[in-house]
């Protein structure tokens, strides 16, 4: 084998120096390009697949990352148009960890271990001051990060000095900037959580001096909620919480009965947010009872002896002297009065009523309900798929009216059908070049293919014009030289068996392999084989060739 190989090579060799120039250094070219091009198309696919390690990075933390790197012995590339630090997919969760295990990458935000620094000798009451504001700003934006929604955040304290001199002092204030991870959003809860938060971590800061914005400027904190449904957002989150609500109640009843896969339901809720506010005063004629009651009574007997007369200074003068002692005399004959006065006042029965309607009333609710056909055996033995009966129908209609408590007034309405569902596996499947495995095993197999047509299309033709011919064309050849038919010495069977002698040192010669590079000494070979094999038929044809060159 190691012979065959050293003369073929010799072979290519020798009809290599054979050619011009310019055809050698176009072979040259085809054969070194075919085997770079499939050499890069390779590399192309076997290369693995390069991710981000981290999405963003200060640079100071990204240097540590890789120094960490580099020690691990972790292959990574920078990206250089974002700076991004890209190591092999596939490695990406255990480097994570093994970087969280060296406390990599580092938080920006410093917070109560700033303290523990040494601040040097004289410093200064505004530089503790501000030391601790920065500990305490740091603290804050790391609970704040904490959020799974959040990526990074700032805070900024605005604290007023306090002084015994100043009257009228300004209230305490905080700002805080959110990077939300991707397309993430914060509700109105969490954005209430992180002011309430940063408030009650200050003391005398007010959650309304609170200010929350995101990455892109938008403003977050608004205080014109009063009843935390004025917003659409809020009030789309509570009706879609509201038709969860109905449609676990639906499904609780259901799936007992007709399987997880078997039902499908829907509920839209008209919900009326509008807030009304109502005082009234209603009086009820037919219930009275006594508030208050008073009671005046006056008598009187005879007249006044010192009263009476005419007016004037005579009647104005003292009474007459009398025994110490006597009482006086009344006359019988003068006139006596009596009086006597009674109020009494009632209440009438009133009622003072003041309602402050909340929003969030229902006002229409509309529930739909889908069944699959059940399946049942033919007269054929098979199994079929047919159409629930209207009985089942209004059983399943009965439970459902209960379940969202259906309300004529509200003029609530409620459909129930049934129809053919979509197998579950048909709907759920995920097709197969959707798979990260079939990407990888598409590309690695794309790039074997384009490789093999470039060896075979461009390397392959340029190293066969360098190797010697094959054995079928060497018989070939011979076949040629050895003449047609019985034209050998003129007679028919020393023709044809010069031809088969000749067709028979080929063979051999394709079997038994060159020898050496020449051609000549292969010819050589076979004909020796022949003689051994048949030296009787080699004679004739010895003869035949004497004959020939004799005439």
């Amino acid at each position: 084998m190691a012979s065959s190989l050293t003369a073929a090579f010799s072979t290519g060799i020798k009809t290599f120096n054979e050619l011009p120039v310019g055809r050698q250094i176009a072979l040259l070219g085809m054969i070194a390009g075919g085997l770079v091009v499939a050499g890069a198309i390779l590399y192309w696919s076997m290369r693995p697949t390069y991710a981000p390690l981290f999405s963003r990075m200060e640079n100071a933390e990204a240097a540590e990352v890789v120094q960490a790197l580099d020690q691990l012995g972790v292959a990574y590339r920078i990206d250089d148009l974002s700076g991004r630090i890209e190591i092999p997919q596939a490695q990406i969760a255990e480097t994570r960890l093994l970087l969280a295990g060296q406390g990599l990458p580092r938080a920006s935000d410093f917070g109560f271990e700033l303290l523990q620094e040494d601040m040097g000798f004289g410093a200064s009451r505004l530089m503790e001051g501000a030391r601790h504001q920065r500990a305490l700003e740091g603290e804050l934006a790391r609970s704040i990060a904490a959020l799974d929604p959040v990526e990074r955040a700032r805070v900024h304290l605005a604290l007023p000095e306090r002084s015994v001199f100043v009257r009228e002092r300004k209230p305490a204030s905080a700002s805080v900037v959110v990077h939300l991870r991707g397309t993430r959003a914060l509700n109105d809860t969490q954005v209430a959580a992180i002011v309430h938060l940063v408030s009650s971590s200050i003391p005398a800061l007010d959650p309304e001096q609170v200010t929350v914005v995101d990455q892109h400027g938008r403003l977050l904190t608004s205080n014109d909620d009063e009843m935390g449904l004025s917003t659409s957002a809020d009030q789309l989150d509570y009706i879609r919480r509201l038709e969860s609500s109905y449609v676990d109640r639906v499904m609780t009843l259901l799936v007992p009965i007709l399987g997880r896969d078997g039902v499908r339901v829907q509920v839209a809720a008209d919900i009326d947010f509008s807030r009304v506010e109502r005082t009234q005063e209603s009086f009820d004629p037919e219930r009275t009872a006594v508030r208050s009651e008073q009671l005046s009574e006056q008598e009187r007997v005879g007249s006044d002896p010192a009263i009476g007369g005419i007016p004037g200074a005579l009647t104005n003068q003292p009474p007459a002297g009398g025994a110490v002692g006597e009482a006086p005399v009344a006359d019988p004959m003068m006139p006596s009065s009596r009086s006597m006065q009674k109020t009494r006042n009632y209440e009438i029965d009133r009622a003072i009523s003041h309602v402050r309607e909340m929003p969030g009333n229902i006002r229409r609710l509309s529930t739909a309900v889908v069944v699959d056909y059940r399946e049942e055996l033919n007269e054929e033995g098979e199994v079929v798929r047919v159409p629930r009966s209207e009985e089942e129908l209004a059983s399943i209609r009965a439970l459902v009216r209960e379940a969202v408590g259906f309300d004529d007034t509200r003029n609530d309405s409620l459909n129930v059908i049934t129809a053919s569902f979509t197998p579950a596996d048909a709907v759920d499947a995920e097709p197969v070049w959707t798979q990260p495995w079939f990407l990888e095993l598409a590309k690695i197999g794309a790039g074997l293919i384009l490789a093999l047509m470039i060896l075979l299309t461009i390397v392959r033709p340029a190293v066969r014009q360098l190797a010697p011919p094959p054995a079928d064309e060497a018989a070939a050849a011979l076949e040629d030289q050895s003449g047609e038919g019985g034209g050998v010495g003129g007679e028919g069977e020393l023709g044809e068996d010069t031809v088969a002698i000749t067709q028979q040192s080929a063979a051999i010669a394709a079997l038994t392999g060159p020898k050496e590079g020449d051609q000549q000494q292969v010819d050589l070979e076979a004909v020796r084989e022949l003689v051994k094999e048949d030296p009787k038929r080699v004679a004739q044809v010895m003869k035949s060739w004497l004959n020939e060159d004799g005439n």
